[in-house]
């Protein structure tokens, strides 16, 4: 685990303590027996053509504030206007000004499923995701143990929900082959030094087979990078700055679907 990543688990980890200390897994454990039904993540990205995995962040811990008018609710509902296929919410607090809450409000805006975008190491995390509502959770192989990340994919599996789980590398691969992954996420940013390498979709592509969803992230800034990573043979892409950015985000997730 990168320095830089080993320090985002850890506020995660305090954020978690802060949120059970108030809220007790019994109490989320009602609420998630409570929470309307997921909606099916892996099979709205496998739709015909390329869908959008679009995502809503107020900062980023590299690039700083990326707006300064954030309003879920309506960022949300362009999302679905534009066509996206999924929202991703960052719940992170310290690291990307995310919120809970602004998942909660997110997924009643939309009928698309939504993702709660955090850095996932405890189950209470993932109960807390259900009980919010979220459809999807990612998880990181970079941030688990391999029989760590097959404990948390089961637990997740058991709401009736599927994670994102996000690789770097070939070796990261077959950790989430092993596990049982079926979303896989190629993150093209190296997270030692941000830089961005959009071949990698291409080079993992048939190592992650052709039957698991592949998502390609990180690094996304137009059309054309859009249909760079089609022809690699993704199913989805996962893009957040450019749309946080875009004056009319739905007309630019408009211009990656193409």
């Amino acid at each position: 685990m990168s320095d830089i990543l080993a320090g985002l688990v850890t506020q995660a980890e305090r954020q978690t303590e802060r949120r059970r200390a108030l809220r007790p897994a019994s109490e989320l454990s009602v609420l998630a027996a409570a929470a309307p039904p997921p909606r099916d993540f892996a099979t709205a990205l496998k739709e015909p053509g390329l869908g959008v995995i679009a995502e809503m962040k107020p900062r980023s811990p590299s690039k700083g504030p990326l707006t300064d008018d954030y309003r879920p609710t309506e960022l949300a509902r362009a999302y679905q206007r534009g066509g996206a296929s999924a929202i991703s919410v960052l719940t992170h607090e310290d690291g990307f000004g995310g919120s809970p809450d602004h998942l909660v409000v997110a997924r009643a805006a939309v009928e698309v499923p939504v993702l709660r975008k955090d850095f996932i190491v405890d189950e209470y995390q993932i109960l807390e995701a259900r009980a919010l509502g979220a459809d999807a959770v990612l998880l990181l192989v970079a941030a688990l143990a391999p029989e760590r990340l097959a404990e948390l994919l089961r637990y997740i599996r058991r709401f009736g929900m599927e994670a994102l789980v996000e690789v770097h590398d070939a070796r990261e691969v077959d950790v989430a082959l092993a596990a049982g992954a079926t979303v896989i996420g190629v993150n093209h940013r190296d997270l030692r030094d941000f830089t961005i390498d959009r071949t990698l979709s291409a080079r993992l592509r048939e190592r992650v087979g052709r039957r698991r969803v592949m998502v390609g992230e990180s690094g996304v800034r137009g059309a054309r990078d859009a249909r760079e990573l089609e022809r690699a043979g993704v199913d989805a892409v996962l893009v957040g700055e450019v749309l946080m950015r875009a004056g009319d985000p739905g007309a630019t997730i408009k211009e990656l679907i193409g």
